[in-house]
């Protein structure tokens, strides 16, 4: 039996992100960890932590981080573990936090792989319209994230979800990350949001990749951490399903994405902001 056949029924609840729940149920999903896989070590840190956050604010929490960054700007760059040893500390954390995890998946012959172990596959931005890639994915039976491409409309999501569906992916996500405003800046359009949950689908918004500053740096992205509070504050009020956050204990010392992810110390104080807004998102709706 693969590994994430045995996820618990607290954990699969997690995973379905169900948007017909009454507003009492519908907590708010928290999808955080590191950007790449450093060391099982570290990725055990970040997982207590937030473990222990979601059970004292009582909020859904799935582990993510990358096995394999194959999009980085230099050659040079870390790209991470790799797949057998990533899947390995994926595991180790999945069974030791109980916790379901997520991870990039970059090509189609990756995904029967990974499915044995990530219970989230999720297709990454510059990747959403490679339809091998999704079909792989969703023909896994897991759980499918779909990052929206920063070149992309959030109607022309659509097409790209009913390609995971149609595969057999057992529920689909759709992601919103920001959108290319010219050269090195993102913005984020908190109309998407609003556009995707049309698309009948739970919508997860990725804080910290939104305010990246894409080739802005000397072979780096570089970003503006300092707007993730005021950002994460106006998609909850807009209505999201997951808040997508990359963390690091010392974002300085990351081996990817070193300029965007959140120092873990900062995350309670804006988990509690996201939190309370979403109470009051939930009664309102």
């Amino acid at each position: 039996m693969r590994s994430c056949d045995k996820v618990s029924r607290r954990n699969r609840l997690v995973l379905e992100m169900d948007t017909t729940e009454s507003s009492a149920d519908r907590r708010l999903v928290v999808i955080a960890g590191p950007c790449v896989l450093e060391d099982v070590g570290l990725g055990l840190e970040i997982a207590e932590e937030m473990t222990r956050l979601a059970r004292e604010k009582n909020f859904r929490y799935v582990f993510k981080s990358s096995f394999d960054k194959a999009n980085r700007t230099q050659l040079t760059s870390y790209r991470g573990p790799g797949l057998e040893q990533g899947l390995a500390d994926l595991e180790t954390i999945k069974q030791a936090m109980s916790v379901p995890v997520l991870t990039d998946v970059h090509e189609a012959a990756q995904a029967s792989r990974v499915a044995e172990v990530a219970d989230v596959l999720q297709i990454p931005a510059f990747l959403c319209r490679q339809t091998d890639l999704i079909c792989a994915c969703g023909a896994t039976g897991r759980v499918v994230n779909i990052k929206k491409g920063q070149f992309m409309a959030p109607a022309d999501m659509a097409f790209a979800i009913e390609k995971a569906r149609s595969a057999g992916a057992r529920s689909v996500w759709a992601t919103e990350r920001g959108t290319f405003f010219g050269y090195g800046d993102l913005v984020v359009d908190m109309r998407s949001l609003r556009r995707m949950r049309g698309l009948d689908v739970p919508v997860v918004f990725d804080a910290t990749h939104s305010i990246q500053q894409p080739g802005s740096g000397v072979g780096v992205t570089l970003g503006r951490p300092d707007d993730v509070p005021a950002l994460v504050r106006a998609a909850v009020a807009v209505g999201i399903d997951a808040l997508f956050i990359e963390t690091h204990p010392d974002p300085r010392r990351a081996k990817s994405d070193a300029a965007s992810q959140l120092p873990l110390r900062e995350l309670p104080a804006l988990l509690d902001q996201a939190l309370r807004l979403h109470q009051l998102t939930q009664r309102l709706c």
